[in-house]
């Protein structure tokens, strides 16, 4: 599995200072590989690019989206050596249902 993202998105045009304003809102995020399910764009955002007008995925998706994608979670809960807390952000949000 390979993922590239970004901090967050950008205006779509050009501010008054020459550069674009950020949208911390949305961000880019590419999955591949892994058996997720490929070729597809999932989300989109408001007619101003500013925020999601479909369901808003965040850090905490991708990071179950890759953990589900890469481990078996029933074996986690009972592997001893992995931190309670990352097991609960595992656990406790769902993977982007789009891709599994």
């Amino acid at each position: 599995m390979l993922v590239a993202t970004g901090e967050m998105g950008r205006t779509p045009r050009i501010n008054g200072n020459g550069g674009r304003n950020h949208y911390g809102e949305l961000t880019p995020i590419l999955f591949t590989g892994g058996g997720l399910k490929m070729g597809q764009i999932v989300g989109r955002s408001d007619a101003h690019a500013t925020r999601p007008a479909t369901t808003p995925y965040g850090p905490e998706h991708m990071l179950a989206t890759i953990m589900h994608t890469l481990f078996d979670i029933g074996e986690l809960r009972l592997e001893p050596s992995v931190p309670r807390e990352l097991l609960q952000a595992i656990t406790e949000n769902d993977p982007i249902r789009e891709l599994v």
